[in-house]
């Protein structure tokens, strides 16, 4: 019988190349399709651990395939595994040597990581959307500002931006189909929607967020989001927090774009302006009012109770 391995894959469009940390086989590479890493997983012990990095989408069909086939699937932070690979001093960078680190992490650290849970086809494709939408108002942004001054060309620079908004249109459409398809999540939208400064889109990612990850506390959620902060301080220096960063970007910057809406309501804004007496930043005092945000929210949602501004105040 067989020994569980920990097996670190590394993902790539086309194929994955895994590794042992037992080192009890070389490398190996497979196609990255379903068929192909179906037939490779079942060549592992029962019991296997199996971590990948985050790679966008090219690790969800791995991830999923080995949790559905009964393996422990970690899907971890590549910042995490670079600064891993710094301290054992590798000095290469290639998809073996990626692999190696991967598994020697995941031996190391397994007892500390959140196994991967595979979510609804819907839930990802929701997650999908919000992130293309948010790129293309930048880029959006971007060929509105390269082409202001383009005016032999105003008729041209009008159908593109028309393009733009006819997409953005498309993909704002595509979201409420899917969330009315999903009613927990259209149940949970509409009770966040009305914490004052929270929109549809903010709505939407918070309540699409909470019904997949089963955080404990308030606590657990904002470390998700990345808007903890970061001590640095050593004897008797104490140096400036800054946020972790940690969680999802774009989860993040709905966030702090809900906090400075809510800041010019009579609700939140003594809180935006107490901290700004303090001394601190529109940045930090908007932070601040943002994690305020996200732990009211998660109240609301846990709880399933509507927001109550007078609770606020008290």
């Amino acid at each position: 019988m067989q020994l569980p391995k920990d097996v670190g894959v590394d993902v790539a469009k086309d194929f994955i190349v895994a590794a042992y940390a037992d080192q009890s086989g070389s490398p190996r590479q497979v196609p990255n399709e379903a068929r192909a890493l179906r037939a490779w997983l079942r060549t592992l012990p029962a019991g296997s651990r199996i971590a990948m990095e985050a790679t966008g989408r090219y690790h969800g069909l791995l991830a999923d395939l080995a949790h559905e086939a009964g393996f422990m699937a970690y899907v971890l932070n590549p910042k995490d595994v670079w600064y891993y690979a710094k301290g054992l001093g590798r000095r290469g960078k290639t998809d073996r040597i990626d692999a190696e680190v991967i598994a020697s992490y995941v031996a190391d650290h397994h007892p500390k990581l959140k196994p991967y849970t595979p979510i609804s086809p819907e839930q990802r494709a929701i997650d999908r959307l919000l992130k293309r939408r948010a790129r293309l108002i930048v880029l959006q942004a971007a060929a509105r500002a390269t082409t202001g001054d383009l005016t032999e060309c105003r008729r041209q620079v009008k159908a593109l931006l028309d393009r733009f908004d006819s997409l953005l249109a498309e993909i704002d459409r595509q979201l409420q189909d899917l969330t009315r398809s999903l009613e927990p999540l259209r149940a949970s939208q509409a009770r966040l929607q009305k914490i004052v400064g929270i929109g549809p889109l903010t709505g939407l990612s918070l309540a699409n967020t909470f019904l997949r990850i089963p955080f404990r506390n308030g606590d657990a959620v904002v470390a998700y989001s990345g808007f903890d902060p970061r001590p640095h301080d050593s004897g008797r220096m104490v140096g400036r927090r800054r946020l972790s960063k940690r969680g999802p970007s774009e989860l993040r910057r709905l966030l702090y774009v809900a906090a400075m809406s809510a800041a010019q309501t009579p609700i939140w804004k003594p809180i935006y302006e107490r901290n700004r007496a303090r001394g601190l930043s529109s940045t930090a005092s908007y932070v601040i009012l943002a994690r305020r945000i996200l732990r009211v929210a998660w109240s609301v949602h846990s709880r399933q109770t509507d927001f109550d501004p007078a609770r606020l105040a008290a």
